[in-house]
């Protein structure tokens, strides 16, 4: 936080909300796993090609937030 030169209040509400992003993320991706491990997918989707396309969607959308801030 020093590169940023943010204060306390400032560092502990970057801490805070990057965790809460995280686990938000995190609690997503395992939820959207779960799911789809009773859907009807083919073979070669099953395990990691669900996961990384998972991923790669749920990436599209959050890089849409981005936008927003400017």
């Amino acid at each position: 936080m020093v590169e940023r030169r943010y204060d306390l209040g400032e560092s502990i509400a970057w801490g805070v909300g990057s965790g809460a992003g995280w686990a938000l993320a995190i609690a997503a991706f395992a939820a959207i796993r779960e799911r789809l491990r009773y859907s009807d997918m083919p073979q070669g989707l099953q395990g990691l090609g669900s996961a990384f396309i998972v991923t790669g969607l749920m990436s599209l959308g959050f890089s849409g937030f981005g936008g927003l801030a400017r």
